[in-house]
């Protein structure tokens, strides 16, 4: 049996929902590793939508474990909000099917009002954040002043860090002009919802050894793509944490040779949201066409998707770094109407050409995509279940991608839908 990673190899939105979904169904235990309640999930299961922000795809199986590692910062407001909901959909969550790691950073009110005093600021850079107080949660993990779940436990350990953490906000907001924070009021809160939420605290890494003794199926379940990685993406036009396949080793408290698979969730097509270099982007009619018929916004946050043609130079790069086994390619039904294609093949920066995105955030803006083109295949290929099947110009596509980006393609995606999926190869037991 293998323990699979799944990630996105682009700018996230590739369609994680479903994939997720469908391996979840084989999986044991479902753990996201990194990011915060911006992931926007979408499964769709016997023609019931579910919308996931921080909850992992396993919660809405029966008989699954789904865990939230010490790599993901979590607003507990947030979660218990989306348990209440998920509740209401007739999903049962409780402590036997939900493990949120005891050493997990929090984030707080505070967090979020940061974000979006910074992006507000016109005389800074847009990231294009969610304003969701992600960043600045992790920049406490890293500054080692963030509260994390475990001291929801302790009144006096608690006052201690909150003390510690707000000398150093509100010297922050004294500087932007904005009122202190209540130290008295955030710790109240803070009070209130500790029993709510310390009920799913556990020693996370302790659990998965026990899972591997076991001999259970782990489904590592990561958010966004590796463009937005703080390392290896669009630095910095990225999210704060690591969002490569490696992080879910160091996100949930288990060994690297836990993972067996890694498998890459790709969209046949290249989408962004927020700001940042996107070197294939449409900017006209065609990519107007793309964020229609693949419904491009997003599931949390609603912002419309920039569309583009399918960056190979750019998969190829985050399948290096990713150790990407196999991916999933997603969303080809929305190509079934054009009469051309294409896939870029190389850049060209100011006259030379080059086969990979510098690092240099400059650069990177400046780079300008150099495309094979391909016959579009004209007719419909929703719902399609055999690779002979599709149309051969769809055929020729697919097999080209699969032999520029050096990866097999393990799965095709037909539609939204769950079963209108391609199986070539299962991640579990290729």
């Amino acid at each position: 049996m293998k323990n699979v990673v799944v990630v996105g190899s682009q700018w996230g939105d590739e369609g994680k929902g479903k994939i997720v979904d469908w391996l979840s169904s084989e999986a044991d235990v479902v753990i996201r590793f990194q990011g915060g309640h911006n992931a926007g999930h979408t499964l769709v299961i016997d023609g019931k939508t579910y919308k996931l922000r921080l909850l992992p795809s396993g919660i809405v199986r029966k008989n699954k474990i789904s865990i939230i590692g010490n790599g993901v910062v979590v607003n507990p407001w947030a979660l218990l909000e989306e348990i209440e909901d998920i509740k209401k959909q007739g999903v049962e969550v409780n402590e036997e099917n939900l493990y949120l790691s005891e050493a997990a950073t929090l984030i707080l009110p505070i967090h979020s009002e940061l974000d979006s005093f910074r992006e507000d600021n016109t005389k800074n850079t847009k990231i294009g954040t969610t304003r969701r107080g992600i960043g600045p949660a992790y920049e406490d993990k890293v500054g080692r002043r963030s509260i994390r779940l475990v001291d929801l436990s302790s009144e006096e350990n608690l006052d201690t860090k909150l003390t510690i953490l707000l000398e150093h906000h509100n010297s922050l907001r004294r500087g932007m002009g904005k009122k202190e924070y209540d130290k008295y009021k955030l710790k109240e809160d803070l009070l209130k919802i500790a029993p709510k939420i310390l009920k799913y605290s556990k020693p996370i890494w302790k659990k998965i050894e026990e899972f591997k003794k076991l001999n259970k199926k782990i489904l590592f379940e990561g958010a966004q793509g590796i463009l937005l990685d703080v390392d290896h993406g669009t630095y910095p036009f990225v999210t704060s944490s690591n969002t490569v396949a490696s992080s879910a080793a160091t996100g949930s408290g288990c060994g690297i040779n836990t993972i067996n698979y890694i498998l890459g969730i790709t969209k046949a097509y290249t989408t962004r949201v927020g700001e940042g270099p996107f070197p294939t982007e449409l900017k006209n009619d065609i990519g107007e066409r793309l964020g229609e018929r693949g419904k491009e916004f997003g599931t949390v946050t609603s912002r419309k998707r920039r569309c583009g043609w399918f960056d190979g130079v750019l998969v190829k790069q985050t399948i290096k770094t990713s150790g990407i086994n196999g991916i999933a390619l997603t969303k080809l039904d929305v190509l079934d109407e054009f009469d051309e294609i294409k896939i870029c093949v190389e850049y060209d920066l100011n006259g030379k050409k080059i086969d990979y995105l510098p690092a240099s955030s400059e650069k990177q803006f400046e780079v300008k995509p150099i495309y094979k083109s391909f016959k579009g295949w004209k007719s419909s290929t929703c719902g399609i279940k055999e690779f002979s099947e599709l149309p051969k110009e769809a055929q020729h596509y697919i097999n080209f991608i699969e032999e520029f980006i050096e990866a097999k393609i393990s799965t095709i995606s037909t539609s939204p839908e769950r079963k209108d999926t391609i199986l070539i190869l299962d991640p579990f037991k290729s």
